[in-house]
């Protein structure tokens, strides 16, 4: 039973309280390269409840297509309990939950690794984050590189998403103050593994486009994307709501006040940049998808600021048989990204080069694309027609 007191009356103090600026403190969050120790478990702040408000406004948001994500029932009949989280938002909210202890004070994300959905995500659920330090790289006289991995965990401590990062982190000379726990256990998956949802003798075909099934999709096509996004303001407000805390993406005095090629305007937080270019591409590959198993080997390769509009490429790599009983079939898909040109005079231009990995290109004596932002793999479990 909560308990009631009386409300505590109390007169001001501050006009008579001495200041002493000596005892003045400085909190600061995130880690210098020193704090990363091969083996620690970072425990991160806070956690967030998905509401179905939340979870539709973000697939409204970053333009998904796919019912699962905006259609209850649509869902329900595709052997889900309810609406399913885009597995984007879960990525996102599970990444900014640990920037606080990651990334608050790294120069750069270097790349996403094996990202895994393991279970899906409902509207109720509730996603913490736990990060566990994999590899410290120390190059003398340079930043070092950090390899993480990190979960998000439902509130029956189940591992929804697990996935791995390279930070790009400067040494401080000497740790910093901790700010959350760590060494807490962290239940990884040792052996990656995917929930689907159950299986299907039929299913609804009247909420989608109909050139999108897995009979759609031949190796080699490439499917260049009829949309752009242009990104405004907006980018702000949805850092903070997917709770992110790194100052470049929404501190303009912090930001101008860098050197180098993230120097200037706010850059737009990388996750989000990810889920318009995958929802700018969903009507032509993944509306029709019933699992998103994940992604291998993204970079962003150059950053997005407020005005620049984004567009995607598809290139389909591979296609195999679905799991036994599933009406569908698995498409492995290269997403790539680029800014401010619109995709189908990116592809004139820059034809095959655009899907060359562009930290591969100074070995083959090729220059890099600056109007290209984004590359990916990810892999989707596609219903048959």
């Amino acid at each position: 039973m909560a308990k009631q007191i009386n409300y505590p009356i109390f007169n001001e103090q501050a006009p008579q309280q001495k200041i002493d600026l000596a005892r003045t403190k400085y909190p600061e969050y995130g880690r210098v390269l020193e704090d990363f120790e091969v083996g620690e478990v970072f425990c991160h702040p806070r956690g967030i409840t998905i509401t179905e408000s939340f979870a539709i406004e973000f697939a409204t948001t970053f333009m998904e297509a796919n019912p699962l994500y905006l259609n209850q029932e649509y869902a329900k009949a595709h052997g889900f309990k309810d609406l399913v989280v885009s597995p984007l938002l879960v990525m996102n909210v599970a990444l900014s939950l640990g920037v606080q202890n990651d990334s608050e004070k790294a120069i750069a994300n270097l790349g996403y690794y094996n990202v895994c959905f393991a279970k899906p995500v409902y509207p109720g659920d509730t996603l913490c984050s736990k990060t566990l330090v994999l590899d410290r790289k120390v190059k003398e006289g340079k930043p070092g590189i950090v390899t993480i991995r990190t979960l998000a965990v439902n509130q029956q401590g189940e591992t929804v998403l697990q996935y791995d990062r390279k930070i790009m982190v400067a040494g401080a000379g000497k740790k910093s103050e901790a700010s959350t726990l760590a060494g807490e256990p962290f239940p990884e998956l040792k052996q990656l593994s995917i929930e689907l949802p159950e299986a299907k003798k039929a299913y609804p075909k009247n909420l989608t486009g109909v050139r999108s099934y897995f009979e759609d999709f031949k190796v080699g096509d490439i499917i260049v994307h009829a949309n752009g996004r242009t990104i405004t303001d907006e980018h702000f407000p949805w850092t903070y709501r997917v709770m992110n805390t790194h100052p470049l993406h929404y501190d303009r005095l912090y930001s101008t006040a860098r050197t180098g090629a993230m120097s200037g305007e706010p850059i737009v937080y990388g996750g989000l940049v990810f889920a318009w270019l995958a929802g700018l591409a969903s009507r032509d590959i993944s509306e029709n998808s019933l699992v998103d198993f994940g992604y291998t080997e993204g970079y962003h390769t150059q950053p997005a600021i407020s005005g620049d509009t984004v567009y995607a490429i598809s290139r389909v790599l591979a296609k195999e048989d679905g799991p036994q009983g599933y009406e569908a079939g698995v498409v492995t898909f290269q997403l790539i990204g680029v800014k401010n040109i619109r995709a189908k005079p990116a592809l004139e231009k820059y034809g095959a080069d655009l899907f060359i990995k562009e930290n591969n290109k100074k070995e083959m004596g090729k220059e890099k694309i600056p109007e290209k932002i984004f590359e990916i793999e990810r892999r989707l479990l596609i219903k048959k027609r």
